[in-house]
Protein backbone atom coordinates (compact mmCIF):
# COMPACT_ATOMS: atom_id res chain seq x y z
CA UNK A 1 0.00 0.00 0.00
CA UNK A 2 1.66 3.47 -0.62
CA UNK A 3 1.75 6.07 1.73
CA UNK A 4 1.99 9.93 0.98
CA UNK A 5 3.38 12.02 3.55
CA UNK A 6 4.04 15.95 1.95
CA UNK A 7 6.97 15.98 4.84
CA UNK A 8 8.92 13.13 4.19
CA UNK A 9 10.83 12.40 0.76
CA UNK A 10 8.36 15.44 -1.02
CA UNK A 11 5.11 13.63 -0.85
CA UNK A 12 6.93 10.97 -3.25
CA UNK A 13 5.22 7.45 -2.39
CA UNK A 14 6.33 4.96 -0.53
CA UNK A 15 5.51 1.02 0.31
CA UNK A 16 6.68 -1.28 3.33
CA UNK A 17 5.41 -3.86 1.42
CA UNK A 18 7.57 -4.05 -1.63
CA UNK A 19 10.61 -4.42 0.96
CA UNK A 20 8.64 -6.97 2.99
CA UNK A 21 11.34 -9.97 2.38
CA UNK A 22 14.39 -7.90 3.11
CA UNK A 23 12.50 -5.88 5.71
CA UNK A 24 12.33 -9.79 7.65
CA UNK A 25 15.79 -10.54 6.95
CA UNK A 26 18.05 -7.94 7.79
CA UNK A 27 15.60 -5.56 10.09
CA UNK A 28 15.60 -6.96 13.36
CA UNK A 29 19.27 -5.84 14.38
CA UNK A 30 18.27 -4.26 17.63
CA UNK A 31 20.84 -5.14 20.57
CA UNK A 32 19.30 -6.50 23.74
CA UNK A 33 19.80 -3.91 25.62
CA UNK A 34 17.64 -1.84 23.52
CA UNK A 35 14.34 -3.95 24.71
CA UNK A 36 16.16 -4.62 28.10
CA UNK A 37 16.31 -0.41 28.95
CA UNK A 38 12.07 -0.89 28.33
CA UNK A 39 11.31 -4.28 30.64
CA UNK A 40 13.59 -2.65 33.13
CA UNK A 41 11.08 -0.16 33.29
CA UNK A 42 8.51 -2.81 34.07
CA UNK A 43 6.96 -2.35 30.62
CA UNK A 44 5.61 -5.27 28.65
CA UNK A 45 6.52 -7.91 30.77
CA UNK A 46 4.12 -10.59 32.04
CA UNK A 47 0.65 -9.56 33.12
CA UNK A 48 0.70 -6.86 30.64
CA UNK A 49 -1.60 -6.38 27.28
CA UNK A 50 0.33 -4.69 24.53
CA UNK A 51 -0.43 -3.16 20.87
CA UNK A 52 2.37 -2.84 18.73
CA UNK A 53 2.17 0.49 16.10
CA UNK A 54 3.92 -0.41 12.79
CA UNK A 55 4.81 -3.17 13.90
CA UNK A 56 6.25 -4.00 10.26
CA UNK A 57 7.66 -7.77 10.40
CA UNK A 58 6.70 -7.89 13.95
CA UNK A 59 10.15 -7.10 15.23
CA UNK A 60 8.87 -5.72 18.51
CA UNK A 61 6.55 -8.81 19.95
CA UNK A 62 9.28 -11.16 18.89
CA UNK A 63 11.88 -9.42 20.30
CA UNK A 64 10.21 -8.83 23.31
CA UNK A 65 8.02 -12.01 23.92
CA UNK A 66 10.45 -13.67 26.40
CA UNK A 67 9.45 -10.61 29.02
CA UNK A 68 6.06 -12.01 28.94
CA UNK A 69 3.83 -9.60 27.60
CA UNK A 70 0.41 -10.44 25.61
CA UNK A 71 1.22 -8.76 22.06
CA UNK A 72 -0.61 -7.59 19.13
CA UNK A 73 1.01 -6.37 16.17
CA UNK A 74 -0.74 -3.81 13.55
CA UNK A 75 0.55 -2.86 10.39
CA UNK A 76 -1.24 -0.98 7.47
CA UNK A 77 0.99 -3.34 5.06
CA UNK A 78 -0.84 -6.59 4.22
CA UNK A 79 2.37 -7.80 3.21
CA UNK A 80 4.51 -6.84 6.28
CA UNK A 81 1.75 -8.69 8.65
CA UNK A 82 1.95 -12.18 6.35
CA UNK A 83 5.92 -12.01 7.05
CA UNK A 84 5.34 -11.15 10.59
CA UNK A 85 2.78 -14.14 10.72
CA UNK A 86 5.58 -16.24 8.95
CA UNK A 87 8.33 -15.19 11.08
CA UNK A 88 6.30 -15.44 14.48
CA UNK A 89 5.37 -19.07 14.11
CA UNK A 90 8.51 -20.13 12.97
CA UNK A 91 9.84 -18.98 16.35
CA UNK A 92 6.68 -20.61 18.01
CA UNK A 93 5.94 -17.41 18.84
CA UNK A 94 1.75 -16.37 20.05
CA UNK A 95 1.26 -13.07 18.80
CA UNK A 96 -1.92 -11.89 17.26
CA UNK A 97 -1.57 -9.60 14.10
CA UNK A 98 -3.68 -7.58 12.35
CA UNK A 99 -3.65 -5.38 9.39
CA UNK A 100 -4.41 -1.65 10.26
CA UNK A 101 -3.10 1.95 9.98
CA UNK A 102 -2.82 3.31 13.17
CA UNK A 103 -5.23 6.03 12.51
CA UNK A 104 -7.89 3.27 11.84
CA UNK A 105 -6.96 0.40 14.51
CA UNK A 106 -10.02 -0.42 16.37
CA UNK A 107 -10.14 -1.91 19.92
CA UNK A 108 -12.47 -1.53 23.10
CA UNK A 109 -11.58 1.32 25.40
CA UNK A 110 -8.93 0.40 27.99
CA UNK A 111 -7.72 -2.83 26.22
CA UNK A 112 -3.99 -2.15 26.65
CA UNK A 113 -1.71 -1.59 29.12
CA UNK A 114 1.12 -0.31 27.40
CA UNK A 115 1.13 0.70 23.55
CA UNK A 116 4.95 0.77 21.04
CA UNK A 117 5.85 2.41 18.44
CA UNK A 118 9.04 2.12 17.15
CA UNK A 119 10.59 3.63 14.08
CA UNK A 120 7.06 4.47 12.75
CA UNK A 121 5.63 7.01 14.74
CA UNK A 122 7.12 10.16 12.80
CA UNK A 123 4.24 8.70 9.76
CA UNK A 124 1.23 9.07 11.67
CA UNK A 125 -1.62 11.71 11.71
CA UNK A 126 -0.72 12.80 15.33
CA UNK A 127 -4.18 14.96 15.88
CA UNK A 128 -6.12 11.99 14.94
CA UNK A 129 -3.87 9.24 16.43
CA UNK A 130 -3.39 10.49 19.82
CA UNK A 131 -6.79 10.76 21.50
CA UNK A 132 -7.76 7.26 19.71
CA UNK A 133 -4.18 5.43 22.03
CA UNK A 134 -5.12 7.29 25.16
CA UNK A 135 -8.85 5.51 24.61
CA UNK A 136 -7.27 2.23 23.88
CA UNK A 137 -5.04 2.42 26.93
CA UNK A 138 -6.05 1.87 30.67
CA UNK A 139 -5.72 4.64 33.40
CA UNK A 140 -1.92 4.69 34.06
CA UNK A 141 -1.43 2.82 30.34
CA UNK A 142 1.76 4.10 28.34
CA UNK A 143 2.74 5.26 25.11
CA UNK A 144 5.91 3.84 24.17
CA UNK A 145 7.86 5.62 21.52
CA UNK A 146 11.27 4.08 20.16
CA UNK A 147 13.62 4.68 17.36
CA UNK A 148 17.26 3.92 16.55
CA UNK A 149 19.18 5.03 13.84
CA UNK A 150 22.83 5.20 12.07
CA UNK A 151 24.81 8.42 12.56
CA UNK A 152 26.59 9.32 9.63
CA UNK A 153 27.80 12.43 11.05
CA UNK A 154 30.07 10.35 13.30
CA UNK A 155 30.28 7.16 10.57
CA UNK A 156 32.13 7.19 6.86
CA UNK A 157 30.40 4.25 5.96
CA UNK A 158 27.08 5.16 7.08
CA UNK A 159 27.57 8.72 5.40
CA UNK A 160 28.96 6.75 1.83
CA UNK A 161 25.77 4.44 2.04
CA UNK A 162 23.58 7.06 2.50
CA UNK A 163 25.55 9.26 -0.18
CA UNK A 164 24.84 6.39 -2.55
CA UNK A 165 20.63 6.55 -1.71
CA UNK A 166 20.45 10.02 -2.73
CA UNK A 167 22.55 9.61 -5.71
CA UNK A 168 19.61 7.14 -7.00
CA UNK A 169 16.88 8.66 -4.82
CA UNK A 170 17.45 12.42 -4.34
CA UNK A 171 13.71 12.72 -2.86
CA UNK A 172 14.94 10.58 0.28
CA UNK A 173 14.93 12.49 3.50
CA UNK A 174 15.99 9.88 5.64
CA UNK A 175 19.49 10.85 5.82
CA UNK A 176 21.38 13.09 7.89
CA UNK A 177 20.16 11.87 10.99
CA UNK A 178 21.30 13.71 14.33
CA UNK A 179 21.33 12.88 17.65
CA UNK A 180 17.61 14.62 19.23
CA UNK A 181 15.41 13.05 21.53
CA UNK A 182 12.33 11.38 20.58
CA UNK A 183 9.40 14.33 19.71
CA UNK A 184 6.28 14.48 20.92
CA UNK A 185 3.44 16.43 19.64
CA UNK A 186 1.89 19.07 21.36
CA UNK A 187 -1.06 17.34 21.16
CA UNK A 188 0.40 14.92 23.55
CA UNK A 189 0.61 17.00 26.05
CA UNK A 190 -3.71 16.85 26.86
CA UNK A 191 -3.66 13.37 27.46
CA UNK A 192 -0.08 11.81 28.67
CA UNK A 193 2.67 12.93 31.04
CA UNK A 194 6.21 12.53 29.89
CA UNK A 195 7.13 9.69 32.34
CA UNK A 196 10.90 9.01 30.92
CA UNK A 197 13.12 9.67 27.81
CA UNK A 198 16.60 7.63 27.47
CA UNK A 199 19.15 8.83 24.68
CA UNK A 200 22.94 6.56 24.27
CA UNK A 201 25.07 5.39 21.61
CA UNK A 202 25.27 1.90 20.75
CA UNK A 203 27.32 0.19 18.15
CA UNK A 204 25.34 -2.26 16.17
CA UNK A 205 27.07 -5.46 14.03
CA UNK A 206 26.88 -6.41 10.36
CA UNK A 207 28.62 -7.82 7.88
CA UNK A 208 28.77 -6.15 4.02
CA UNK A 209 25.84 -8.55 3.50
CA UNK A 210 23.72 -7.41 6.07
CA UNK A 211 24.48 -4.19 6.06
CA UNK A 212 23.74 -4.25 2.66
CA UNK A 213 20.62 -5.78 3.07
CA UNK A 214 19.82 -3.32 5.98
CA UNK A 215 20.29 -0.27 3.69
CA UNK A 216 18.31 -2.10 0.78
CA UNK A 217 15.22 -2.69 3.22
CA UNK A 218 15.05 1.40 4.24
CA UNK A 219 12.33 3.40 2.73
CA UNK A 220 14.71 5.23 0.04
CA UNK A 221 15.94 2.18 -1.62
CA UNK A 222 13.31 -0.74 -1.17
CA UNK A 223 10.07 0.83 -0.13
CA UNK A 224 10.18 3.23 -3.51
CA UNK A 225 12.53 2.54 -5.70
CA UNK A 226 11.61 0.73 -9.21
CA UNK A 227 13.55 -2.83 -9.35
CA UNK A 228 16.04 -1.63 -12.32
CA UNK A 229 17.07 1.10 -10.13
CA UNK A 230 17.34 -1.18 -6.59
CA UNK A 231 19.39 -3.14 -8.58
CA UNK A 232 21.79 -0.28 -10.17
CA UNK A 233 21.86 0.99 -6.57
CA UNK A 234 22.58 -2.70 -4.97
CA UNK A 235 25.44 -3.12 -7.38
CA UNK A 236 27.24 0.23 -6.34
CA UNK A 237 26.64 -0.50 -3.00
CA UNK A 238 27.85 -3.92 -2.65
CA UNK A 239 31.45 -2.26 -4.33
CA UNK A 240 31.60 0.21 -2.31
CA UNK A 241 31.63 -1.77 0.68
CA UNK A 242 34.05 -4.41 -0.59
CA UNK A 243 36.71 -1.46 -1.26
CA UNK A 244 35.72 0.37 2.55
CA UNK A 245 34.68 -1.99 4.64
CA UNK A 246 35.97 -5.24 6.25
CA UNK A 247 33.53 -8.58 6.17
CA UNK A 248 32.80 -7.95 9.41
CA UNK A 249 32.17 -4.16 11.00
CA UNK A 250 30.01 -2.62 13.27
CA UNK A 251 28.32 0.82 12.28
CA UNK A 252 27.56 3.46 15.52
CA UNK A 253 23.61 3.69 15.99
CA UNK A 254 21.61 6.55 18.68
CA UNK A 255 18.45 5.04 20.62
CA UNK A 256 16.05 7.39 21.68
CA UNK A 257 12.56 6.36 23.80
CA UNK A 258 10.04 8.32 24.84
CA UNK A 259 7.46 6.95 27.57
CA UNK A 260 4.25 8.93 28.17
CA UNK A 261 2.11 8.13 30.47
CA UNK A 262 -2.48 8.54 30.36
CA UNK A 263 -3.30 10.68 32.97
Amino acid sequence: MDIFKREIDSGKAFDWGKTSADYAKYRDIYPPVFWDMIAERGICVKGQKVLDLGTGTGVVPRSMYYYGADWVGSDISENQIAHAKILAEKEGKKIEFVVSSAEDIDFPDGTFDVITACQCFFYFDYDKVIPKLARLLKDGGRLVILFMAWVPGDDALAKASEELVLKYNPEWSGGGYERTPVFVPEVAEKYFDIEARDQYDLMVPFTRDTWNGRMKACRGVGASMDPDTITKWETEHMKMLTENAPEAFEVLHHAATAILRKR
